[in-house]
């Protein structure tokens, strides 16, 4: 029977529910599941229903006249019925519970969904980027965009369970900030009290602190750039995967531990994402034995060699050289990543630590992964008296820095460290065409929530 009975049968409500993907495990019982219609089938006296729940699909299906006449997508239900086995030839081996279905006896409507603007029922949602964010509540339940954010919580749970198994301990960096971290001015500026404060552009200031504290320290957070840009790379607001540490020797190390967190990462997505990353026909990033690293100068001087294109006198990569060195490194070492080292001291914050050898360059590094930066860091100055220097010479006040100073005053050994940017990460191992895509609730100049 179909029911709008907002009072669950109390027969049901005796039944202890049952999650579809343990469906595979009650064939011949009586079950009952609960969740969203995703797919209605009707065949006449057969009525097939794709059923969505936190667990996965399980398919329904309802004999006779008495059917589920009237239902559409999304709307939320609790049916039951008897599992039992596909018949040989109508198994789906897309779906974990492909190979049973549940018949059905009773479908009781919860929550009636309004007509959908759009076909939900597909393997894929083709609509433009601006239709996909406008109607983000409703797009972010399709099995294809939920397979994003599967691959972003992999990314980010192999980042934290590979640092602590390095024993670094993980903290909360706060978001309100009293000065701009990375200087210049793509900051936030709100008001705070009476006072003036800012969006933090990174937790750097305050993963420093906490290697005085412990030594190896993490943290996983949002941040804000108020960068004038609407691009296919940038957010307003996105995801770091911040770490730092103490007693490194020389920033190579901080490179080595980069690329053991980014394989680790990539083992973790070929355990746990192959059927997300399936659903868009997308692969790990080719590695060589060693990430290769090149330093900035020669990088252009290889661009220049490889295309013909000069930027040798530019202080940094643009987002065409990003590309160009990335082909390069995929061509010469069979690897999508490449380290690019050693950019100019007046490109990088004032904590960044000088290249003794040549103190306008620094012991700094970006890790290009497909052609997009996904990494930044370096080994820090941690010398009291001469971050002073440095943080004045940038144009700092000592009073507006002065707990981050603080640290050093009190002992800092040799440290650095690295941040990581998530959705980055997504969007070029899924292959998206847009950052955007890989953010739940994306915010840029044009958007928070809404387009404004």
């Amino acid at each position: 029977m179909v029911s709008d009975n907002k009072q669950t049968s109390w027969h049901n409500y005796l039944m202890e529910r049952t999650p579809a993907k343990e469906t595979i495990n009650k064939i011949g019982q009586r079950v009952l599941i609960k969740g969203w219609v995703r797919l209605v089938r009707d065949h006449g006296k057969v009525t097939f229903i794709d059923i969505r729940d936190y667990s996965g699909v399980i398919q329904v299906v309802f004999i006779g006249d008495v059917t589920a006449k009237g239902l559409h997508g999304e709307d939320v239900v609790e049916i039951t019925g008897t599992v039992q086995e596909r018949k040989p030839g109508t198994q789906n081996p897309e779906l974990a519970t492909g190979s049973v279905e549940i018949l059905g006896e009773t479908i009781e409507i919860l929550q009636r969904a309004e007509e959908l603007p759009f076909d939900m029922g597909g393997k894929d949602l083709n609509m433009e980027l601006p239709t996909l964010l406008d109607y983000r509540a409703l797009t972010l339940r399709h099995p294809k965009i939920q397979a994003i954010f599967k691959i972003q919580e992999i990314i980010i749970e192999s980042f934290r369970n590979t640092l602590k198994e390095k024993d670094f301990t993980e903290f909360v960096a706060p978001a309100i900030v009293p000065v701009a971290t990375e200087g210049g001015a793509e900051v936030f500026k709100i008001d705070y009290f009476d006072k003036s404060a800012f969006l933090g552009q990174s937790p750097q200031f305050y993963k420093q602190i906490m290697v005085g504290v412990f030594e190896r320290a993490f943290t996983v957070g949002k941040v804000y750039r108020a960068e004038p840009s609407v691009t296919t790379r940038h957010l307003t607001e996105y995801v770091s995967l911040d770490a730092e540490y103490g007693f490194i020797n020389n920033f190579s190390e901080v490179m080595d531990m980069v690329e053991y967190v980014i394989k680790r990462i990539f083992l973790d997505l070929q355990a746990k994402g192959e059927k997300y990353l399936s659903m868009y026909q997308a692969s790990i990033p080719a590695l060589s034995e060693k990430i290769p690293a090149v330093k900035l100068s020669e990088a252009k001087q290889i661009i220049f060699e490889r295309t013909g294109r000069d930027i040798r006198n530019e202080p940094d990569l643009d987002p065409q050289g990003e590309r160009d060195i990335y082909q390069w490194a995929k061509d010469e070492h069979g690897s999508e990543l490449v380290f690019v080292t050693h950019y100019p001291t007046k490109k990088r914050p004032f904590y960044t630590y000088p290249d003794p050898e040549n103190p306008e360059e620094t012991h700094s590094f970006d890790l290009i992964g497909r052609g997009v930066e996904w990494v930044t860091g370096g080994r820090r100055i941690n010398k009291y008296e001469q971050l002073l220097e440095s943080a004045i010479k940038w144009g700092n006040k000592p009073d507006d820095i002065e707990i981050y100073l603080q640290a050093f005053k009190y002992g800092m050994p040799p440290e650095g460290g690295f941040a990581i940017g998530a959705e980055r990460i997504t969007m070029n191992v899924l292959g998206l065409k847009n950052i955007r895509e890989a953010t739940a609730f994306p915010r840029d100049m044009e958007r928070v929530d809404i387009h404004i």
